[in-house]
């Protein structure tokens, strides 16, 4: 055998083997934009409402505990928050466990209820089967 054999697969087994590769990349790129980006950017956002917090902030534990800021951080690196959950009760909770900041409401957002349709009672059964079967009063 003096002839060697002519590999013409080589040429072709690059190219094969990068669009094996293609699929995994192209999962990558859609977890990245769809889970890891949208993750980090909350993430973002709530350090900086963490680093934002200030007297009068409502905050909401990870115990699920609601209460206000009566003593904020004194400096970026205080991990220690005062929170007034009732009426002379404060606890001191670490800026780590504080699951949200609910920005306090003021009393003149609050919108007057109208009178009429909204404040009008529930139809009780026999309204809604009467509208339901057609059957009329009389």
């Amino acid at each position: 055998m003096l002839i060697s054999p002519a590999y013409a697969q080589d040429a072709a087994g690059a190219f094969g083997t990068m669009t094996q590769f293609l699929p995994l990349v192209l999962i990558f790129g859609v977890f990245y934009f769809l889970l890891i980006r949208p993750q980090q950017q909350k993430q973002k956002q709530m350090k900086a409402s963490l680093a934002a917090i200030k007297r009068g902030d409502r905050v909401v534990t990870g115990g699920g505990i609601l209460g206000m800021v009566s003593k904020p951080p004194k400096s970026p690196e205080d991990r220690e928050i005062e929170v007034e959950i009732a009426p002379n009760m404060r606890v001191i909770v670490l800026r780590e466990t504080i699951s949200a900041v609910i920005l306090p409401q003021a009393a003149n957002d609050a919108k007057p209820v109208k009178s009429g349709a909204a404040n009008a009672p529930a139809p009780g059964l026999g309204t809604m089967l009467k509208g339901l079967f057609g059957k009329k009063d009389g």
